[in-house]
């Protein structure tokens, strides 16, 4: 082979990986704070948690540090039967993983060959399109109906479909599904289509209001539902995600990810959360508090929103949504513009504690007027 011409390593690739975006996160906290001259910004745009870490989850971690040099082989045991008894399931059923990121890449290793079609919701989390399309899957889109997923659609849309994704509240509506609706979702889905429900924002829900998806899998239907650390808990930055599926199925996400691929500090801090569920409602509760203030505040703002179970509201100030995104830049927070998400007009904005959420308000007023002084026409001068 020779080694002095120009080689197209592209080519090299499979050929449905080729015209696949990679991941862009976008510039970072400290290159925007750079460009817009401000000292520091709140992030308000990436749905993380903002309310602090659940107790004794830095104390497991520091005490973990000691054992870092082994693999996590009897942790990852541990943490899947304690997870198991958190989700109502049986230990066989628990796939662990660094992230729901990782479980949608799995998803696609385990079902999807060149050609295979998956139904996604749009918007929803981008993710889903990125993984399937490397895959080599046909990608069929089906857009919400004033905001809420349209489920008769879409399981019309499944026909003939390997896969249909839901996301359950959805990012980034925030809407979510009743467990009426979701059980006659199911019934409409083909018997050749499985089910993936990510649940990553489903533990600010009412547990009263959530879709039983344990039973379905306990029923043997096909489903598999992904779950996550990263929001309620806390744990964004360990990575740390599972998912609950048929056992059978199980197996197969094994095969496809590495061994033991959560690492020791992420298991010690999850196993902390799950010990103290009084703290875990308690804080659903108090992230609840602080999304009714804000869309009380958007309200006397005059600026729509969508009802949200999440932990961001998706307000719509109309307008140019990147002059709203510049402007609360320059004002210290840092949200989600929805032109990203083909949602022009809309800002996504994650919620904060109550205090934060107070100063937001105050910004997005303040960007209103703004954009109002610029939009009024100018009067004419006057004759001297």
């Amino acid at each position: 082979m020779p080694t002095d011409a120009r080689l197209d390593m592209r080519k090299f690739v499979r050929p449905a990986l080729r015209s696949v975006r990679s991941y862009d996160p976008g510039p970072s906290v400290a290159d925007l704070a750079a460009q817009y001259g401000v000292d520091g910004l709140h992030k308000l745009n990436w749905n993380e948690d903002l309310f602090g870490l659940l107790p004794g989850v830095g104390e497991a971690v520091n005490l973990e540090l000691s054992r870092a040099a082994l693999y996590p082989e009897q942790s990852y045991s541990d943490f899947r039967r304690l997870v198991a008894e958190w989700a109502g399931t049986d230990a066989s059923s628990i796939v662990p993983a660094h992230g729901i990121q990782a479980l949608v890449l799995a998803v696609a290793s385990v079902f999807l060959e060149p050609g295979s079609k998956v139904v996604l919701p749009a918007p929803t989390y981008g993710l889903y399109r990125q993984a399937c399309a490397a895959a080599g899957a046909e990608v069929v889109d089906v857009p919400t109906r004033g905001y809420r997923l349209d489920l008769e659609a879409m399981a019309e849309a499944a026909r003939g479909a390997t896969m249909v994704f839901v996301c359950d509240p959805n990012n980034p509506t925030g809407d979510a599904l009743s467990p009426d609706s979701w059980s006659r979702f199911l019934d409409a889905l083909p018997d050749s289509c499985v089910a993936i429900a990510d649940e990553a924002y489903a533990d600010y829900m009412a547990p009263e209001d959530r879709p039983d998806r344990m039973a379905d899998v306990r029923a043997g239907r096909p489903v598999v539902v992904l779950r996550t650390f990263s929001k309620l808990f806390g744990l964004a930055g360990l990575r740390l995600g599972y998912a609950v599926m048929h056992p059978d199925l199980a197996s197969c996400f094994d095969a496809v990810q590495e061994p033991f691929n959560v690492n020791r500090l992420a298991l010690a801090a999850g196993t902390a959360c799950l010990a103290d569920p009084g703290a875990v409602e308690a804080r659903r509760r108090e992230v609840a508090a602080a999304r009714d203030q804000l869309e009380k505040s958007l309200l006397e703002l005059a600026i729509p929103s969508w009802p949200s179970q999440a932990n961001f509201v998706l307000a719509e100030p109309g307008g140019d949504d990147a002059a709203w995104y510049e402007g609360l830049i320059r004002r210290g927070f840092l949200v989600r513009p929805g032109s990203e998400f083909g949602l022009p007009g809309h800002l996504r904005i994650t919620v904060g504690p109550g205090e934060l959420m107070t100063r937001l308000a105050s910004a997005m007023a303040e960007v209103r007027d703004e954009l109002a002084g610029r939009s009024r026409p100018q009067e004419p001068p006057r004759p001297g």
